[in-house]
């Protein structure tokens, strides 16, 4: 069974910025958007570089979004799914915010939207 893996103090991550964190062998790219935190895989799909953590956050069209810092395409924080392409989505990790750290599950989650978890 996965287990929890603490990534930061709470108060480490800033709003609208990510981080990068090694997960089980995996790069997660890890969000904070006021109260709310997600985790995607670091790799983005049209450059093939870990860069996604290095991504703007913003909202485009009501969706909370990370911007590709290459290409530009915009990636929806809590499916992964891209808004610009169908065929491309990233896999998005199990977060939370537990007692003051933030907490990512190694295991992605598959064929749904991530949800917040208490």
């Amino acid at each position: 069974m996965s287990q929890w893996t603490t990534i930061c103090q709470d108060e480490q991550l800033s709003s609208n910025l990510g981080i990068c964190a090694l997960v089980d062998g995996h790069q997660v790219a890890v969000f904070r958007v006021k109260d709310q935190v997600f985790a995607l895989e670091n790799f983005d799909p049209f450059s093939n570089a870990n860069v996604m953590s290095r991504g703007l956050v913003g909202d485009l069209k009501g969706r909370l979004v990370v911007a590709s810092p290459i290409y530009k395409q915009h990636f929806d924080l809590a499916s992964g799914q891209c808004l610009e392409d169908d065929a491309a989505s990233l896999k998005v990790f199990p977060v939370r915010l537990y007692e003051g750290v933030v907490q990512v599950m190694p295991t992605p989650l598959v064929g749904h939207v991530a949800e917040q978890v208490a």
